[in-house]
């Protein structure tokens, strides 16, 4: 299934994650893990949660369905809704790159006019269209930014051609990348609108994008010629690569599964090591189910790996993986659609289905 078919909340929903009120768990079965504290935080929302962006330890954005945008500037204790941008009301927000406290893109998907990109610089008092698709076959997915200027968004294939476009003026202009630059694609062959982060980017010419077909798109030159390689992720109607991450230029983790058999771990998470040209699929100690979302702890080779049904932990770049737990004390457990670290590692933040937002602290 692509973008086009969304990802509703009966799908992603169901099954349980881990936290409830206060909740502590741990990574069983390594020395060295780190104790992880959930800090439900209130919103004043019902919209589903799917894009989630840090900035620091005290600034993070949310967007969501229904033109839903949020920012805390205090570590979660507020969480402000910021004014739709017009027009946007009915809009599905899943993916936010925040830049700083004030300057963040926000993507909406949908088949032609809904998939759009905004930006606010003035701290979400209001919104510009950057790019408003009039193609019909355009449904956008995910974006990522190497730095406030340059940028990559991803669509759906169009007619067997893979759809990405760039930006290298903060947004003002967003450029298809021409066709004799990219591998073609598969039959159908796009994303899953589930976490925002199917795009993945390091450096500043480094970029991977995760795609249906549980392939991996590949650039070294700032999106001007790509690649394509296949990994060994399950695929089909409900299954494929979900979420892509990369530590450098060199390391990186696939995730995803069957978001319509959420419990179920077979074939859902590889690794590289030299730049995503090869990947290797984890079989033994891998995710405990289905994961919407991965993500390397900043700096180091610990990752987090999230979905609806369930959390894991890896501390050798994704070639092990060990559940993270809940504490006996939750009674009413509920899983999440994206995450995303502060830049210094100490604090994350999880978003999901009823305006869902929890705060995930590292306690050393």
């Amino acid at each position: 299934m692509t973008g086009r078919h969304l990802l509703t909340g009966r799908h992603l929903l169901t099954g349980a994650l881990l936290l409830s009120g206060l909740v502590l768990g741990v990574v069983s079965a390594i020395a060295q893990a780190p104790v992880l504290e959930w800090r439900p935080q209130t919103i004043g929302v019902t919209a589903r949660l799917r894009g989630v962006s840090a900035v620091s330890s005290r600034v993070a954005w949310a967007s969501g369905a229904n033109g839903t945008l949020l920012r805390t500037l205090d570590g979660g204790d507020l969480w402000e809704l910021l004014p739709t941008p017009a027009g946007a009301e009915k809009l599905d927000f899943r993916d936010i790159d925040a830049i700083s406290d004030r300057v963040a893109y926000t993507l909406s998907i949908g088949s032609g006019d809904p998939s759009r990109i905004y930006k606010t610089t003035d701290g979400g008092k209001s919104w510009h269209l950057q790019f408003a698709n009039t193609d019909p076959k355009v449904f956008l997915d995910a974006m990522a930014f190497w730095d406030a200027e340059r940028g990559l968004a991803f669509s759906d294939s169009v007619d067997g051609q893979f759809v990405i476009l760039g930006t290298a003026n903060g947004g003002r202009s967003w450029d298809r990348i021409p066709a004799d630059r990219l591998p073609p694609a598969l039959p159908n062959e796009g994303a899953f609108a589930a976490s925002g982060t199917n795009v993945a980017v390091s450096g500043r010419t480094h970029a991977w994008i995760g795609t249906t077909a549980s392939r991996v798109l590949r650039t070294a030159d700032g999106g001007h010629t790509w690649r394509v390689t296949k990994t060994p992720l399950a695929t089909g109607t409900s299954t494929g690569i979900f979420s892509i991450a990369f530590r450098d230029r060199q390391h990186g983790v696939v995730v995803g599964g069957n978001y319509d058999k959420e419990a179920e771990a077979r074939n859902n998470a590889a690794f590289t090591s030299d730049g995503g040209a090869t990947w290797t699929l984890v079989k033994d100690s891998g995710l405990s189910g289905f994961r919407s979302v991965v993500a390397f702890v900043p700096g180091g080779r610990s990752l987090i790996a999230i979905g609806p049904a369930g959390a894991d932990w890896s501390t050798d770049e994704g070639r092990t993986w060990q559940p993270v737990l809940a504490a006996p004390s939750v009674t009413s457990p509920a899983g999440f659609d994206a995450f995303s670290f502060s830049p210094d590692g100490t604090t994350g933040w999880a978003t999901g289905s009823g305006g869902r937002i929890s705060r995930l602290a590292i306690l050393r």
